[in-house]
């Protein structure tokens, strides 16, 4: 470790932060790395006092349940007044974040959330601004059926290019109708609203409609085009409007390595100097970020849109600490404290976006408090670095209960710098099943959905946020679209979250980001928030009904499917996290369906389990021999993977211990995270084999 102003720092962050970082952020070395320790000496003490609060609260909540505490939302609410879980509602506030770009303020669009760790989705994600809805109709089942695979079929083509034509119908509605055109200047002289186009390319035509651009390519020479009677090669829409840099949940960053890798490619997206190197075909090309696209409006005025999408960065939470850097007193620091000052430096470094604002998105925090620790943190890293207050701009995910139930007061916290709140299904439940451990056994998991308080949640989000001001200043977002191939249900489902009102939600795909797009055609974002405007907020006593079953008599068939199923996808997950360092994958189900999964599926998953065997429904012995099975058949799953290590081979392997240790471990674990025993886990895989036999 390298001793920087009573610190002491690993070798490779040193050397990132002092010869990659600094020197284009023109931040003094010396000042950088005084504020640093400050901030550590000022923040980490009460960092660490907002962690020992959640964990009296929640024993506080464990005791009333114990003494025969009641569920219902109504003793609930008395309860946690009591102990000051719950916080008094603030008077009516607006936000007021100011210099926000319009992707975030103003416009309705998909938001995709990628890894840190991978540079190829990195490329892939910002680079999705644009996408060819040809191709994402054509390559996906979002038309009914998935191509065969056998070379351009003329058939699948016509149904494409008829979906497309009928979208534009709704969208770009002509005398006439689009399967009439014959020629694009025509088409533009026959809009219902002239106002809809907004100028050329060397090939396209761009149009305007909800905030979000649509270039119809015209080239006769092209495979498509020369078959088209108006010469249409493709339909390209503005898709992911913006996108969020993980170095949260999806990653798996256990050390200072780990740590540095995620850095320096935020740094690359930052200073456009990112690339990934890209075998297709027998053949390696460079992927590098898209450049601006170029236009002229109708009068000869050259105008230029962004050619990627706007980046926000996922920092930790409160919880985790890092290896990174050690404190004066020998301690890790805080993990999240080094990301606020790492990522906010490396945002000085380049552009990403036109009011340079940076955007921080902070996730798991709990209650008012929290939010204004994180406010305070943010105002420090702006006087360390030299910006101007509320710079930075704070993202606050609404994900734990304790943040959900206050959430008014909590976007009070940070009203002069939040931009953006969302709803995370995954985390929200799982947090919901720990908080409520000692109330009964849960409902099964595909229960979930249909119990009060998801409602509840869902509909508070939204009405919150518009009845604080967010409507034409901040993003209010929805969570995943968990399942990439199966586009045609996601077509048929996600219009629902820009019909909430929500501006925004998460895809799990470029081209799942382009399909995404036409519902932000279809539904009027801004008119859907103006209606809910309106509506009341929804009961709070309704969300702090926790799922627990009113008659848990299932029969042994039930138990055992649920078992199997919670158990498969936690194994999943587990081995490519501690095995290989995967934060986040396709990861096949109990049914070989691929779903997104990340540490907020791990969490429901195994606090589930862990709620089951602390209420006598399952045994620990039915919990192995699940797990024994799901092991067998994620091992079957992963059997073309030439990394992959199968577990039935080891039963007593680190991927399997982790396993173990998520579930019978679950109930001590803080608020029901996974990340204390994947880090734990991982750190043991990565050591050489030596020091883990003598560990």
């Amino acid at each position: 470790m390298i001793e920087r102003h009573g610190l002491s720092v690993a070798p490779a962050l040193v050397r990132f932060l002092e010869e990659r970082a600094l020197p284009g952020s023109g931040v003094d070395r010396d000042r950088f790395w005084a504020g640093m320790a400050d901030i550590f000496h000022r923040f980490a003490p009460e960092n660490a006092g907002l962690l020992a609060r959640r964990d009296a609260l929640q024993a506080r909540i464990d005791a009333w349940y114990r003494e025969g505490g009641s569920s219902d939302g109504a003793a609930q609410r008395r309860f946690l007044a009591e102990i000051g879980y719950l916080l008094p509602e603030p008077a009516p506030f607006t936000i007021a974040p100011g210099h926000v770009d319009e992707e975030v303020c103003e416009r309705a669009g998909p938001q995709l959330v990628v890894p840190m760790l991978n540079a190829r989705f990195l490329l892939n994600a910002a680079n999705a601004r644009w996408g060819s809805l040809y191709d994402a109709l054509y390559g996906t089942d979002a038309i009914g059926s998935l191509p065969d695979g056998s070379g351009y079929d003329p058939q699948r083509g016509a149904l494409v290019i008829a979906w497309a034509r009928d979208f534009l119908d709704q969208t770009l509605p002509i005398t006439g109708g689009w399967n009439a055109v014959r020629d694009l200047a025509d088409a533009v002289r026959r809009l219902d609203d002239p106002s809809l186009f907004r100028g050329r390319s060397e090939k396209g035509w761009l149009f305007r409609h909800h905030g979000l651009h649509i270039e119809i390519i015209v080239d006769s020479a092209h495979p498509i085009g020369r078959d088209d009677p108006a010469g249409i090669a493709d339909i390209v829409l503005e898709s992911a409007l913006t996108t969020i840099c993980d170095l949260e949940d999806s990653v798996a960053a256990v050390d200072a390595e780990d740590k540095v890798a995620g850095y320096a490619n935020w740094l690359g997206l930052i200073d456009g100097t990112l690339t990934a190197e890209i075998e297709k075909g027998g053949r390696t090309h460079t992927r590098r970020l898209a450049p601006d696209r170029h236009y002229r409006a109708l009068d000869g005025t050259a105008f230029t849109l962004p050619g990627r999408s706007l980046l926000f960065v996922r920092n930790v939470g409160h919880l985790m600490t890092t290896p990174a850097i050690r404190l004066a007193d020998g301690s890790e620091a805080p993990e999240g404290i080094l990301d606020a000052i790492v990522t906010s430096l490396i945002a000085m470094c380049g552009g990403n976006g036109r009011t340079g604002s940076i955007y921080i998105v902070k996730p798991k925090m709990h209650g008012p408090e929290e939010a204004g620790f994180a406010d305070r943190l943010f105002d420090a890293v702006e006087d360390m670095l030299g910006l101007d207050r509320h710079r930075i701009k704070i993202g606050v995910m609404d994900e734990e209960r304790r943040t959900s139930a206050n959430l008014a007061a909590c976007i009070y916290a940070v009203k002069d710098r939040i931009v953006f709140i969302n709803t995370g299904f995954l985390d929200r439940t799982g947090d919901e099943i720990h908080t409520a451990m000692e109330a009964g056994p849960m409902v099964r998991k595909v229960n979930v959905k249909q119990c009060a308080w998801i409602a509840a949640y869902e509909d508070r989000n939204v009405q919150i946020g518009l009845a604080c001001g967010f409507a034409g200043r901040a993003q209010i977002g929805k969570g995943m679209w968990a399942a990439p191939d199966r586009m045609a249900d996601m077509l048929a489902q996600k219009g629902g979250h820009p019909q909430s009102g929500a501006s925004t939600a998460w895809v799990p795909s470029p081209t799942a980001a382009t399909l995404h797009a036409t519902h932000y055609h279809r539904i009027d974002v801004a008119a859907r928030q103006a209606a809910r405007a309106a509506e009341p907020v929804a009961a709070l006593e309704a969300l702090l009904t926790p799922p627990v079953a009113t008659d848990p008599h299932w029969t042994e068939g039930e138990i055992g499917a649920e078992l199997d199923n919670n158990a498969q996808g936690l194994l999943g997950y587990v081995v490519r996290w501690i095995d290989q360092g995967v934060g986040c994958s396709k990861v096949p189900d109990l049914h070989d369906i691929g779903l997104m999964e990340d540490r907020a599926t791990l969490r429901i998953s195994s606090q589930h389990i862990a709620n089951w065997l602390h209420h006598g429904i399952v045994t620990a012995e039915q919990v192995e021999a699940s797990l024994a099975r799901m092991a067998a058949k994620v091992d079957a799953q992963n059997a073309g993977d030439p990394a992959y290590r199968a577990m039935t081979a080891d039963p007593d392997s680190l991927a399997m211990r982790a396993a173990r240790a998520l579930i019978f471990e679950g109930r001590a674990q803080p608020n029901g995270y996974t990340e204390p025993l994947l880090h734990r886990y991982r750190q043991m895989a990565k050591q050489p084999l030596d020091q883990l036999e003598t560990a």
